[in-house]
Order: C-alpha cells, then structure tokens, then sequence
C-alpha cells in the first residue's frame, strides 16, 4: 500500500495520527507538494480521480480518498487497538461524535485557516469574512464537546478513539491563525493537553 500525504493539510493528518495509535508502519508515505500543485497532476488523477489528499492505493491499484473512509478501511485491516467501535453500540456513538468533530468543529477551523493564513492565499482566493464566521462557529460548538468532556474523559467512548483524533486535529491546525481555546472551556483544556502529550499527537509533524 502507498499513502499519498501532505505535510502541510490537516486531513491526511488524520490518517497519520491512525497509523501512529495503530503502530502502523509497513505502508509506504508518498508525500504530496499541495503548493506544487503535485495533486492536481494528470498522473495523481488518474489515480485517485479527485485532486484530494490523502490516498490511499493498494496493492491492486484500488485508491481510496477521503480521510475517514481510509482511517475505516486501516481500522479493519489493522483492527487494534479499537478507534471506531467494538459493538453497535460503541460504533453508533463514536459515529455520533465523529461527525460533531468533524461537521461542528473541525471544518469551520480549517476554512478560518484557508481564509485566515497569508502563505494558503496562493491556494485559493481568501475571503476574510468566511475566516471571522467559521472561528465564532467552532468556538461555539467546542461549548458542545467542553460539556462533553465533563462527563467523560474522552470525547467519543471510554478510550481514545477517531472522533478525538479528528477533533484534536482540527484544534492543532488552527494554531496556524492563532486559535485558542477560551479560558473557560476548562475540559476541552484538560483534554487537549491529554491528546498533546500522546506520541501520535507529533505524527508526521
């Protein structure tokens, strides 16, 4: 297997932060020059069929994007330690929280990013407003997780698990335009200190 990746955008993150819980090692890390414009290539089309990192190609040629569709195909190959779910149960509501992190949280900081960073302007055209809006929106919905996590150590089961990761991620990107969390979300703080001082937190960084 080959994982096309970029250094530089939080969703290939993703898997690294997966393949480092996992100790993931025998899949070879192809890196891809967003600023390059390496994913937009005909070959790199070809391939994946979107310009969208990461990909993952297997040994067939079968090449799955999408962050969370190929962290669910490692975690099936690589079932343990468990990040998506043993039972309906467990599945169902790390499911439930995957998508908060991702939906509520996680995208409205990586668009503050994409519109809020000078270097990203090269990128696409940057409309400040959409950074300001999608700041307020994450810094509302991480009131969410804060109640969350006063009930439970970590956001999705009893253990780490992706919906954590994918959280955790989107949070870290956001250092890029000087995100911080509010004072007063004292267990997001507990939290993301947690998830800081893990080693799969410096994956691939």
């Amino acid at each position: 297997m080959k994982l096309y990746d970029s250094r530089r955008a939080p969703n290939p993150r993703r898997v690294r932060w997966l393949m480092a819980e996992k100790a993931i090692v025998d899949i070879e890390v192809v890196d891809v020059d967003l600023f390059a414009g390496e994913h937009r290539r005909p070959e790199y089309l070809e391939r994946a069929g979107m310009p969208h990192v990461p990909s993952l190609t297997l040994d067939d040629g079968t090449t799955f994007t999408e962050s969370l569709a190929i962290c669910r195909y490692l975690e099936a190959v690589y079932p343990e330690p468990n990040l998506f779910g043993r039972d309906a149960w467990e599945i169902a509501l790390i499911e439930m929280w995957t998508r908060r992190a991702e939906m509520m949280a996680a995208t409205p900081l990586m668009m503050s990013v994409r519109h809020g960073h000078p270097a990203l302007a090269a990128l696409e055209t940057q409309i400040p407003e959409i950074a300001v809006h999608n700041r307020h929106v994450a810094e509302r919905a991480l009131e969410i997780f804060d109640e969350r996590l006063g009930q439970s150590e970590w956001i999705g089961a009893d253990r780490v698990t992706m919906a954590d990761g994918v959280l955790y991620i989107g949070i870290d990107f956001a250092r890029m335009v000087k995100f911080k969390v509010p004072e007063a979300l004292t267990h997001v703080t507990r939290w993301l200190a947690a998830m800081r001082a893990r080693p799969s937190a410096s994956a691939g960084t």
